[in-house]
């Protein structure tokens, strides 16, 4: 009978070891966004302002939605995150939140000036990608969140259509600023939570704790990433220009990537003295260099 149930403890560790292992290579590999903007917007290939920074958007939700095990922090409770496949699902419910402060100054500011009015398509995307995370019917995020990747797709549409039907990117750096303060915002909320150690009811932050601060902060980074790439292309001629607005462009956009793909495969808590690393200060330390370089991006375009 032991020796049976030694068995069985053997065999469950193994799978379970398993799982882990295969979770974790699996998210290694959805990390990586299958969309390159150098190739689907070539330097040179005339484009209408609005178009690379709209596809771009709609692809990282895409992606979120229809690879791996699609939209998770609706699902099952085993699958959701709180229990196994988390990380993930924290890491979406940072993306859904980069995704609606990308949208809301897409709509607000970057196609509108003064007294415009809004861009029908940008208001639909807005509204559907502000829908509950965690709602799974009634509408279903998955239903929203594809709602909002057609209307930002019909927003391209729009700006190709002969007359245009789409309000175009204005191009102003006044309004790019306000882009930059949003993002500054949410690296500074990642900032605070992969540093904190203290919950905000006061209760300590435990061990299993600490991956839900970390891949929600990497879901940030994982948004900024590609859509720094897509604003560097919308906005050439403050690049042009500015130098330096280009070379901090590229200096932003270096630790935002390494951010959006670290991977550890448990994620460790050690003391600053200890043996154990720490991937919360590990991952940190992206995310600050990352804001630093924004602050200085806004300060140009201010001048």
């Amino acid at each position: 009978m032991i020796k049976k149930l030694g068995i069985w403890l053997l065999v469950g560790a193994v799978t379970l070891g398993a799982i882990n292992l295969a979770l974790h290579f699996g998210q290694k590999y959805h990390d990586r966004l299958p969309y390159d903007i150098d190739k689907a917007f070539p330097v040179g290939r005339p484009f209408v302002p609005g178009e690379i920074y709209a596809t771009t958007l709609a692809e990282i939700v895409d992606h979120e939605l229809h690879s791996g095990f699609g939209w998770r922090p609706n699902d099952l409770f085993i699958w959701g995150p709180f229990l196994m496949a988390d990380n993930n699902s924290d890491r979406q419910l940072g993306i859904i939140m980069a995704v609606r402060e990308t949208c809301r100054v897409f709509k607000d500011h970057l196609t509108k000036i003064s007294s415009n009015d809004y861009d029908t398509n940008l208001v639909i995307a807005d509204t559907d990608f502000r829908n509950d995370a965690l709602r799974w019917w009634l509408p279903s995020a998955e239903t929203k969140y594809n709602d909002g990747i057609y209307h930002l797709r019909a927003y391209v549409s729009g700006l190709r259509a002969k007359p245009p039907s789409s309000r175009p990117l204005n191009q102003r750096n006044i309004e790019l600023i306000r882009l930059f303060q949003a993002w500054s915002d949410l690296l500074g909320d990642a900032h605070a939570n992969l540093y904190r150690s203290r919950k905000d009811n006061g209760d300590p932050v435990y061990p299993w704790d600490v991956d839900d601060y970390f891949y929600h902060a990497q879901g940030y980074a994982h948004v900024m990433y590609y859509m720094m790439q897509a604003v560097k292309q919308e906005y050439p001629n403050p690049l042009k220009v500015k130098p330096v607005l280009a070379t901090l462009f590229d200096e932003t956009i270096q630790p935002l990537g390494k951010a959006a793909t670290m991977k550890p495969l448990i994620v460790l808590d050690g003391s600053p003295e200890g043996l154990l690393a720490n991937h919360r200060r590990n991952l940190d330390a992206y995310i600050t260099e990352a804001r630093q370089k924004m602050y200085s991006i806004r300060e140009e375009l201010e001048r």
